[in-house]
């Protein structure tokens, strides 16, 4: 036997002066545990007649993060860093925390970003990131004050997540590890782990363990609820930009900042706790009732996921142009122009109609929605209809209306089979895992969909601003020149955009360049010089054979057979058809509806909180995440078979030579 000594401070973390002194660590109960026991799991059994006494310090208002105030704002940095024989805008690696992924930050930036995105947003993202990780305990404030992308950073252009500040945060919980913390957010990672000194920490580890009781025993939405009814708020508010004088749409993108950080900070705090419910349950379905597959079976439909909303809408959208003949023959013409020949056709009116409820509430999707410089739905409508167009192809028998009717029975199932193996005790905490999960993940979803709707109020100003310079720029200018300058330069800009005609080509050039390679998936300490990058093209890699069983990490269970069809474009979908397997490099909000016109979902990177699984999960469509190469290793085409209980594809069939 051992014992677990709950020593945490409630009001401060520690005492006034920041160190553990014998005063300090006074604990009014004990609770005595099996060495093998984890420890997390038995906070369940310790935390409700655990009481916890401190220093005598000053309580803290409820909610309030434990030294947040201490970073408001990262160090001042240089912009531009050396890349590619010249300089673009980004940042170095740090030396304490020097691993960097582009695991999860592919999804949020899948291209390289732009100088004045980059300008207005990074700095303060990487100290919401810091302040929002602050918040779990794991870190003191002195430890991040120097560190501006020790969780989140942009290298090369291109966003990457710090590895080695995750890594830090899983070392110094008890209970897990650095693998654990890989397969929550990465997936696989071939990254080794070197510990460095201080990453293992008994003070750090006690504070985690507070917030974990917290994050259990108080699930709630309220902050998600409110940020989002504070936004359409907002947005109800705003007048048209095309109304707006350019000193007016200038206040409105820069003004938009720090509301856009608060919510971004938000978000992060939000994802951090649905990281904790969904890891103990991982482990109870493994461990405890043997059946990993089991936590999958336990989340499916559990409805109110934002991020599958559009999917559903746009699937409803289709059920109506399939049912009427001008509609469908509108739609047969093709998709380019599609949204200008229905507007033209008053036959269509009420579809219209309907598609534009569906914009006002969804516009701010599309591919790179992160991105203001990027388009959505909103702006290039084209790319919605698209979505519709290969919907209404799509048997009613993958109606999500349907399916979310077949998944709540399923997961009754699920849940009644894990009561039997769990007994009343173990019910309760099953109760408790799945309240969190539930709460948490939907939370999740719902203050990305906030940021992003945010996000999409600003692009709509920054490109009504854009295009009014370039008209006064002359010939060969494109309204994206406005984001090749930075916050600094903005105002200049817009007074006079004729004078940065030879700074938008340089960078812009730049900015190419960096596109045509691919980034480096892990960067340890240095990133690569960028001619070892692998440059973009024509896939070369081999077919996997007749007969390979590929493996990732399992999203949502079920098996399916299908022709595998690789999409990596999800602004031109036409190439799937009904009974397909989608294929694709990444998932983000914008590749939503290809899932419902497929019988299953293969991905090559993500993770058990990526969006394609939680997607997946939402829809009832069999799905493996971290499926290595599969883009470029299962040829288009070949008959696979996707097992997503097991986490597997199997290659049965390669397409015959046309």
């Amino acid at each position: 036997m051992a014992w677990l000594r709950l020593v945490a401070c409630p009001y401060c973390g520690g005492c006034p002066r920041g160190s553990w002194t014998p005063s300090a660590l006074r604990s009014v109960r004990v609770h005595r545990v099996k060495e093998s026991t984890d420890v997390l799991s038995c906070l369940f059994d310790a935390v409700p007649s655990t009481r916890l006494q401190g220093c005598g310090a000053r309580p803290r208002e409820r909610g309030a993060l434990n030294g947040v105030n201490a970073i408001v704002k990262p160090p001042p940095q240089d912009f531009w860093v050396d890349v590619a024989g010249g300089k673009y805008v980004g940042q170095r690696p740090s030396t304490r925390f020097p691993v960097y992924t582009r695991g999860n930050a592919g999804e949020v930036f899948p291209e390289v970003m732009y100088p004045l995105s980059y300008t207005l947003s990074v700095v303060r993202s990487c100290a919401a990131a810091n302040r929002s990780v602050l918040a779990v305990g794991a870190f003191r404030p002195a430890e991040l004050e120097a560190e501006p992308s020790a969780m989140i950073g942009v290298l090369g252009g291109y966003a990457y997540l710090n590895l080695s500040g995750y890594r830090v945060i899983a070392t110094r919980t008890p209970g897990t590890n650095a693998a654990d913390s890989d397969q929550q957010y990465l997936g696989a990672s071939n990254a080794p782990y070197r510990r460095q000194k201080g990453d293992k920490s008994l003070i750090a580890g006690l504070r985690v363990l507070r917030y974990v009781v917290g994050v259990l025993r108080h699930p709630s939405m309220e902050q998600q609820l409110a940020d989002e009814a504070e936004y359409r708020s907002w947005k109800a508010s705003r007048a048209d930009p095309k109304t707006l004088s350019d000193a007016e749409l200038l206040a409105e993108i820069l003004g938009a900042v720090d509301f856009g950080e608060r919510l971004f900070e938000n978000h992060l705090v939000v994802s951090g706790k649905a990281g904790v419910p969904i890891t103990l349950l991982n482990r109870l379905c493994d461990k405890k009732l043997g059946d990993p597959s089991m936590m999958a079976r336990l989340l499916s439909g559990v409805g109110n996921i934002d991020s599958a909303a559009p999917a559903v809408a746009l699937w409803d959208l289709a059920r109506v142009v399939r049912a009427d003949p001008i509609l469908m023959a509108h739609f047969d013409s093709g998709s380019a122009g599609l949204d200008d020949r229905l507007r033209a056709d008053d036959r269509a009116k009420p579809f219209v109609n309907s598609f534009d409820v569906f914009l006002d509430e969804f516009g701010s999707r599309g591919p790179n929605e992160w991105e203001t410089a990027c388009p959505t739905w909103g702006t290039d409508p084209d790319m919605a209809l698209a979505f519709v167009e290969r919907l209404r192809l799509t048997a009613d028998g993958n109606d999500p209306h349907v399916s979310a009717i077949r998944l709540v029975e399923e997961r009754k199932r699920a849940y009644d089979q894990a009561v039997s193996k769990t007994g009343k005790r173990g019910q309760k905490r099953l109760d408790q895992l799945l309240t969190a999960v539930t709460v948490y993940s939907q939370g999740r979803e719902k203050a990305k969909s906030t940021v992003v709707g945010l996000i999409h109020e600003i692009r709509l100003a920054s490109r009504e601003l854009g295009r009014r310079c370039a008209a006064r720029s002359g010939a060969g200018s494109l309204f994206d020149d406005l984001w090749f300058v930075t916050a600094e330069e903005i105002g200049r800009y817009v007074e006079e955009p004729t004078n940065f005609g030879a700074l938008i080509a340089e960078r812009r050039a730049m900015r190419e360049k960096l596109s045509s390679r691919i980034p480096p998936f892990i960067v340890d300490g240095v990133l690569p010089d960028w001619e070892t990058w692998e440059v973009r093209g024509p896939n070369t890699e081999p077919a996997a054979p007749v007969g390979t069983l590929l493996s990732g990490i399992a999203g949502c269970p079920g098996v399916a057979r299908g022709r595998a069809r690789v999409v990596l474009d999800p602004t031109d979908p036409r190439g799937i058809e009904p009974g397909d397997v989608l294929v694709a490099p990444l998932t983000d909000p914008s590749w939503t509806p290809l899932f419902l016109a497929a019988e299953a979902v293969v991905v090559e990177v993500g993770a058990v909180l990526s969006h394609a699984v939680i997607v997946s999960r939402e829809l009832g469509i069999p799905s493996v995440v971290s499926v290595t190469s599969a883009t470029r290793i299962i040829p288009d085409g070949a008959l696979i078979e996707v097992d997503g209980a097991a986490g597997t594809v199997r290659v049965l069939e390669l397409p015959t030579e046309s």
